[in-house]
């Protein structure tokens, strides 16, 4: 049994809009375990902000007490000016290995699943390598 993207996808995806700051994108990832927020305008898939995005884009002097006003400006930034556009998708059919293809050959850490043009749900690398063990702890010859 060959396993696709369907069957390991998460379906629960958290957007974020082009428009709203660094500071909302900053206050989910300290709250949630992902990281990786998808763009859209207009329920539009634009683009990906990575928590390692954000933090490239924010000062390292944050939270500390060396800490200044321009250091709480970076997080003023508005999404668009630091997501990735255009990202790779994949759709929901495709296999494990061409999902795993495409990551490693982009240097990239998701890919959101579109069907139809309709954003349906996002895989990570984390996501393909537990399909990889399980599927060999399964002892499958196709996975």
């Amino acid at each position: 049994m060959t396993i696709i993207i369907a069957d390991i996808m998460s379906t629960r995806v958290v957007t974020i809009e082009m428009d709203d700051r660094l500071t909302v994108a900053k206050e989910i990832f300290d709250q949630a375990n992902f990281h990786h927020l998808l763009v859209v305008d207009e329920y539009k898939l634009e683009g990906v902000l990575s928590e390692r995005d954000l933090l490239r884009a924010i000062s390292p002097n944050l939270g500390s007490s060396s800490e200044t006003i321009k250091d709480l400006e970076t997080l003023q930034k508005r999404v668009h000016q630091v997501m990735t556009r255009n990202p790779l998708t994949v759709a929901p059919h495709i296999n494990l290995d061409a999902a795993t293809r495409l990551l490693l050959d982009n240097n990239i850490g998701c890919l959101p699943v579109l069907e139809n043009g309709n954003l349906v749900g996002i895989v990570t690398w984390k996501d393909l390598l537990r399909a990889y063990c399980e599927c060999r702890a399964q002892n499958q010859s196709e996975c």
